[in-house]
């Protein structure tokens, strides 16, 4: 019998990803096209131990929401899907407090690559905050990890919302330069605004006198919501 009551564990690696700050991150991978660049920690920077990874489309990232830990948990949490206000059973839901502070996401497999000698797995669709510790990765096995036949009986009361994105015509010549220096980021922020990712509580107001602001990779953007659409109408470069 197994009396361990507790285990260590240990990052082997950490990713880099668009996301700065928390808000606005995809409340689920492949909602956008984010990429990420894993990079293995001294220890974990063999290539051998990613042998055979090609043959995977998708791939499993177990991390660590290391912002979270010193806040502890709860045995309910409040649920989006309910409105913001309802709770849930902390094992019942994806919240990011949790007993151990465990996270999983399926991500694409972009491949292997090297930087001055340093093993890199890129990987696309990420919905984690930059930086964050992995655990471990294993392989998205399409016979055993799909499930046709699940079912989920919260996916009609607060569907993810589909909000329109535009971008002020002010701001064009900022997006064109930005453009230059990362590839899509238009189609990026597109994506994560369409989702809405002002606090649940928020999302039937459909004009918000709030300009609400996220940061991606090295830009502060900043929007508005009017007449149930996103408009970007900021994008400032920091540092």
């Amino acid at each position: 019998m197994n009396t361990h009551n507790s285990f260590s564990l240990e990052a082997i690696a950490t990713v880099a990803t668009p996301f700065k700050q928390k808000f606005a991150i995809p409340r689920q991978p492949n909602l956008a096209n984010a990429q990420g660049v894993i990079t293995f920690k001294e220890g974990f920077n063999d290539i051998n131990m990613l042998k055979g990874i090609e043959n995977y489309s998708h791939l499993w990232l177990l991390f660590i929401f290391h912002q979270n830990i010193e806040r502890g948990w709860k045995n309910t949490v409040k649920a989006p899907r309910l409105g913001g206000n309802a709770t849930m059973g902390v094992l019942a839901s994806r919240s990011t407090h949790r007993p151990n502070g465990i996270g999983m996401s399926v991500v694409k497999n972009k491949g292997v690559v090297s930087s001055n000698g340093q093993t890199q797995l890129v990987v696309e669709g990420v919905d984690l905050v930059d930086g964050t510790p992995l655990v471990d990765i294993k392989p998205y096995i399409a016979y055993a990890d799909s499930v046709p036949s699940a079912s989920d009986n919260l996916d009609d009361i607060n569907p993810i919302p589909n909000r329109d994105v535009s971008f002020a015509d002010t701001i064009q010549p900022t997006l064109a330069e930005i453009e230059k220096k990362h590839r899509g980021f238009s189609a990026l922020v597109t994506a994560v605004l369409s989702q809405d990712p002002r606090p649940a509580y928020k999302q039937h107001i459909e004009n918000d006198e709030k300009t609400y602001r996220v940061t991606l990779y090295d830009i502060d953007v900043g929007f508005e919501i009017r007449d149930a659409a996103v408009k970007v109408t900021e994008l400032v470069h920091l540092g």
